[in-house]
């Protein structure tokens, strides 16, 4: 494919104003910027899909974590795929398709080691999601981190987001004995019990959760992933069985608080139950990935593997998207869509 000629400016996202509470339209500006030719080892990526995240809310804080956090007057950063329309890396042509994480901007000029080149006969925003950080934060959440093993009883909060619906269906394809989710609406319950597989699921905002959760899992669970974090968190440790185990993936239900979260209040229980709750980050699990891609796109070849996406489509949308995810308006993973 023949090198294009690269525009002299694009579009990209900055954050000028750091979010007090909820983020809003005016924390963010879409600026034009200019579009650098490639350095050697360097590639020019026109973006077609980019992710927005709950854990980019946490980024534009400044606070330390364990992500630096965004700059002001800056362009941010995040997951997105595109192809090449300029190269001067060896081994990257243009029209390649490559996963990489300079997202938030239409045009990405990025040292080619920082991108992967991945397969184009399956369509590129499945990278962004049931086979990228999304799918593999669930698989090694639930099966490293959380220890699943067969016959297990899992609790997902959040289980209509594009991790939590994974982690759902992961345990029912690896044996579990009982699969429950949590989720914000009536036709989000739905999804999960008729497309997703789940054994049960309640609207957390139809009453308290641990009365819920008592309800569909009355004997108690093995495994507790955690999305959510609070009332949610609290109401697992609740319910977790003697040395059950809960997987500290996220906190959406705290990351746009301004006061310090209440709970949980009966952290206490974790020591007779011999409870283990433990934090994971992705990024400490890319040893798996091999495993990880051939399990997973093994179940999605045989069509045993649901997964959803809420696309917005338009650049100039991309805070909309933000904004909508971080108020659950997703299900499924929240892409922005360029076009090609």
């Amino acid at each position: 494919m023949a090198e294009q000629t690269l525009p002299a400016t694009g579009r990209e996202w900055h954050l000028v104003k750091r979010p007090a509470g909820w983020p809003v339209p005016e924390d963010f500006a879409l600026v034009e910027a200019p579009v650098a030719e490639p350095g050697e080892g360097q590639i020019v990526v026109r973006n077609t899909f980019l992710s927005v995240d709950p854990y980019m809310r946490g980024r534009m804080n400044d606070v330390k974590s364990y992500a630096p956090p965004f700059a002001l007057g800056a362009v941010m950063d995040g997951g997105a795929v595109g192809r090449v329309v300029a190269s001067r890396a060896e081994g990257f042509a243009v029209g390649d398709a490559v996963l990489h994480a300079a997202g938030w901007r239409e045009y990405a000029t990025l040292d080619a080691a920082r991108t992967v080149k991945v397969d184009d006969s399956l369509p590129l925003q499945s990278y962004l999601g049931v086979l990228g950080m999304t799918g593999l934060t669930a698989y090694a959440g639930l099966l490293d981190v959380g220890g699943f093993k067969e016959g297990d009883a899992v609790f997902v909060s959040g289980a209509a987001g594009a991790v939590g619906s994974m982690v759902g269906q992961i345990a029912k394809l690896r044996g579990a004995s009982l699969v429950v989710g949590s989720a914000g609406s009536a036709e989000k319950v739905r999804k999960l019990t008729e497309e997703y597989g789940f054994d049960a699921a309640f609207n957390y905002k139809e009453g308290p959760v641990a009365e819920q959760l008592a309800k569909v899992a009355p004997d108690g669970v093995d495994v507790y992933f955690d999305n959510v974090g609070g009332d949610h968190l609290e109401a697992a440790i609740g319910a977790l069985k003697l040395h059950g185990r809960a997987v500290l993936c996220g906190a959406i239900a705290q990351y746009n608080d301004t006061t310090p979260p209440v709970g949980p209040r009966n952290l206490a229980l974790a020591i007779g139950k011999r409870l283990r709750l433990q934090g994971m980050l992705v990024s400490d699990h890319y040893g798996m990935q091999p495993q990880f891609v051939a399990e997973v796109g093994g179940w999605l070849r045989e069509g045993k593997l649901v997964h959803e996406e809420t696309v917005v489509d338009g650049f100039e949308h991309s805070v909309d998207a933000f904004l909508g995810m971080l108020k659950g308006a997703n299900t499924g993973k929240m892409l922005v869509a360029l076009g090609s």
